[in-house]
């Protein structure tokens, strides 16, 4: 038999040697990821910023930061005189810049001593203007009262930022808009957040004009922003605001409840409006979607087209005891996109409004010429009633969110009871549903929620937008806790399916299946409105696999705490919302790998995957920015001249 021939001496050091070189280029290119700063009242800004020397304010960690940083902010209060400012970008959904409150803590940024620069202009508390960030977990809160006469401002304001989420804010009792989306190219998510006591006490454009809870306003390009399980309480003009807003906006699974009021409810503004939902206006005719709602006890209207030119569509929301349930106004607008050319004008073809699966209590509605009605309340003739309601009080509504950021459980009101007359009298939109047909409502009796993706899961009915039901996690063992990585979104609202009355507005995109790592998908742009008919859903995401908007998400508990590392992010869930409100959207809090560092805080929702301790390879420490990464490069570097030297001496 012939010997197998051993490689030579030779050969061998210049594998070893490029073995070295290759691992040492992955170690340092692990070494250039994200670092993590802390904040801490008690901290100062001359520290470094760490756990343990942690900087003072959010100005300096966000000045500290760059993309894919996280900055941590220590529960407390911090009080602002002057302006904060968020410029660092991200670069996309993996590479976010993240403000985020340390996990089991609330840091309150408190505005009472803030002092305006500018009485005649919104100066915002906050200014956001980089873009791929992620705010999480913060409250804002306590905007200085300004004199009577002065200029609103608002509590946070972005300008021409784009690609932003904010999730699980609480903004409360500012002078002014709480949530402001000014300008940019879109593709924001507004996720489980609330804005309210919020009123321009005696503001120069009026008492209460500009205190709406969130707002939506000038874009003109780009694709859609997402509001989805918000909600809205006790502001002095609107709850949400779309004035002015060119590009689509998909508002589902979200609250509004008794604005136009002021002062815990109390006293009643002379110029705040007072609508929940108020949709509009645009100059050039955009198709918003408005699904899954509740508006109650607001002074105007629930749900407001605001002289819309183009139509929206509403499917699946509940209107209870507001001024008006309903209000369709529509208008023409001069070149301008901005002055009413007529008002009270009737839409025609596919500039309609499209109503379908909607429940007025009690039918009480306005301008409903131009309207492709059917299936809601007032078309099939029910007259709803309080026995048709688990509960008509709404105790626990305002009250604190679940652990997964979803909608208080201690809220019934307004879902459906056994024996409902809403219970399968809708037609198919292309939302969850279970039973014969889809009930009227925000709520599906009979289906229930999981996690924090406001999937609804059952039996029965149709699938979901964006194809095959996702497949709920398990539990992943050892680790640190991964929480299976950002779950796969349905990103901005789907192109609409057809109807049979021309294309339609479209369905959203549906959520992904969670995956590890993965990132959130952008979705279609909505497509414009049609004439009738039921829509088919809409297409789902391009990226974050396939995923129905039915599919059950089991609780991932996040598995046992690893060796360390750092805390990994997850991309936003912007998985459609099933046809229940409670229980909407959802991010992931990954771990990462190596010694030392703080354990990932595990999230509902997601599949969670082991966070083993390390595969074989480089044995680098990872998710920060080390100064090994220096003595790395020099190693690189020295490996490379070795092997230069030894080609010389052969030659």
């Amino acid at each position: 038999m012939k010997s197998v021939e051993r490689p030579s001496k030779t050969v061998r050091r210049h594998s070893f040697l490029l073995c070295l070189v290759v691992g040492l280029g992955l170690c340092a290119t692990k070494n250039a990821s994200a670092s993590e700063y802390y904040v801490a009242t008690t901290g100062s800004d001359s520290n470094a910023g760490t756990i343990d020397k942690p900087f003072a304010t959010l100005q300096k960690g966000n000045n500290a930061a760059a993309a894919g940083d996280t900055v941590w902010l220590r529960g407390g209060t911090y009080y602002s005189t002057t302006q904060i400012t968020l410029s660092r970008s991200g670069t996309s959904d993996t590479n976010r810049t993240k403000i985020w409150a340390y996990q089991g803590e609330v840091p309150v940024l408190d505005f009472s001593k803030y002092q305006t620069t500018n009485t005649a202009a919104d100066v915002p508390a906050v200014l956001v203007t980089g873009s791929w960030m992620h705010l999480k977990g913060l409250e804002i809160a306590n905007g200085a009262v300004g004199a009577s006469g002065d200029h609103s401002y608002s509590m946070l304001r972005t300008k021409n930022a784009s690609n932003n989420t904010f999730e699980l804010l609480n903004i409360h009792h500012g002078f002014g808009p709480g949530l402001f989306i000014d300008t940019g190219n879109g593709g924001n998510l507004i996720l489980n957040c609330d804005s309210h006591d919020n009123y321009d006490k005696d503001g120069s454009q009026g008492d209460g004009q500009n205190g709406d809870g969130f707002g939506v306003h000038y874009q003109t390009s780009g694709p859609s922003t997402i509001i989805r399980g918000c909600r809205a309480w006790i502001d002095s003009d609107d709850g949400y605001d779309l004035i002015y807003q060119e590009v689509p906006v998909l508002v589902e699974n979200s609250w509004a409840i008794q604005n136009g009021y002021a002062n815990g409810g109390s006293t009643n503004p002379s110029s705040g409006n007072g609508n929940g939902f108020k949709m509009g206006s645009s100059g050039t005719g955009i198709r918003h979607i408005v699904q899954n709602n509740v508006a109650w006890k607001n002074k105007a209207s629930g749900f407001y087209a605001n002289h819309s030119s183009g139509g929206n569509t509403w499917y699946n929301n509940t209107s209870y005891n507001n001024g008006t349930q309903y209000n369709m106004l529509a208008a023409t607008f001069e070149s301008d996109g901005r002055t009413i050319a007529t008002d009270g004008i009737t839409l025609t073809g596919s500039k309609v409004h499209i109503m379908r699966n909607n429940i007025g209590f009690p039918n009480k509605n306005a301008n409903m010429n131009g309207v492709d009605t059917s299936f809601n309340t007032w078309d099939l003739g029910i007259t709803p009633a309080a026995t048709d309601f688990a509960s008509t009080s709404d105790t626990g509504c305002t009250g604190p969110r679940e652990a997964d950021g979803g909608m208080p459980a201690a809220c019934t009101f307004m879902k459906l009871t056994a024996g409902s007359k809403m219970i399968d009298k809708g037609t198919d939109v292309g939302l969850l549903f279970v039973g014969a047909a889809p009930d009227l409502g925000a709520y599906e009796y009979g289906a229930a929620t999981t996690g924090t993706g406001g999937n609804t899961t059952g039996n029965g009915g149709s699938t979901g937008n964006g194809g095959s039901t996702g497949s709920g996690g398990s539990t992943g063992s050892g680790g640190s806790s991964r929480s299976g990585g950002s779950t796969g979104s349905g990103g901005n609202p789907g192109s609409g399916g057809n109807t049979s009355g021309g294309s339609t507005g479209g369905s959203p995109g549906s959520g992904g299946s969670p995956r590890s790592g993965g990132s959130t998908g952008s979705g279609g742009s909505i497509g414009s409105g049609g004439g009738g008919g039921s829509v088919t859903a809409g297409t789902s995401g391009t990226t974050g696999g396939a995923g129905g908007s039915g599919g059950s998400v089991s609780v991932g508990t996040g598995g046992a705490t690893g060796g360390g590392g750092l805390i990994g992010t997850g991309g936003a869930n912007q998985g459609s919302g099933g046809n229940i409100v409670a229980g909407s959207g959802g991010t992931s809090n990954g771990s990462g790998v190596g010694a030392g560092g703080a354990t990932g805080k595990s999230a509902t929702g997601g599949s969670t995957t082991s966070g083993a301790a390390g595969s074989t390879g480089c044995a680098c420490a990872l998710g920060s920015r080390s100064p090994r990464g220096g003595t790395a490069a020099f190693l690189l570097v020295a490996a490379l001249a070795s092997l230069a030297r030894r080609r010389r001496n052969r030659t």
